[in-house]
C-alpha cells in the first residue's frame, strides 16, 4: 500500500526521465489525472492518455518530452511539498515563485489543481503539491 500517492507519481516520472523513456504508465486517480492536465498545459509532457479498462481504478499513460537536438528532458526537476506527514498550504498572496517564475508550483485550490499563476489569477489559495521547473 502506498501512503503517498502523489509521492509515487513524481517518483514514476522522475525515474522515468533518468531511463530516457519515452512513455511511462502510472495508476490513476483524480488528482494524478487533474496534475497530469497541468504539466500538459504548461508544456512540460508531450501528450497523455487516461485508459479506464483493464483495472478498477484505471491508468494514466504519458508521453514524456524531450528535445530533439539535445535530449534533454523538458522537466529538470519534479520536487515534492506537501507531505500526508507535514501539509503546506500558502494563500494567494503567498504562494510560491518557482525559480523567479521560470518553474510552475502545483496548487491543489477550492477551484481545482491548477499551477500557481492561475491561482494567483483567480485569487485563491490552497495546498502547495510539488514544484516542477
Amino acid at each position: 500500500m502506498i501512503t503517498d500517492p502523489i509521492a509515487d507519481y513524481l517518483t514514476r516520472i522522475r525515474n522515468a526521465i533518468k531511463a530516457r523513456h519515452t512513455i511511462v504508465q502510472i495508476p490513476a486517480s483524480n488528482t494524478k489525472k487533474e496534475i497530469t492536465k497541468v504539466l500538459h498545459e504548461k508544456g512540460y509532457i508531450r501528450h497523455y492518455k487516461f485508459d479506464d479498462q483493464g483495472s478498477v481504478q484505471g491508468t494514466i499513460k504519458i508521453a514524456l518530452k524531450y528535445s530533439p537536438d539535445t535530449k534533454q528532458s523538458a522537466i529538470v526537476k519534479l520536487q515534492r511539498v506537501s507531505m500526508p506527514g507535514l501539509r503546506r498550504y500558502a494563500g494567494c498572496t503567498d504562494l510560491p515563485e518557482v525559480i523567479n517564475g521560470l518553474g510552475i508550483a502545483i496548487v491543489s485550490t477550492s477551484k481545482g489543481v491548477m499551477s500557481d499563476k492561475a491561482a494567483r489569477r483567480m485569487n485563491v489559495g490552497g495546498e502547495v503539491l510539488c514544484y516542477v521547473y
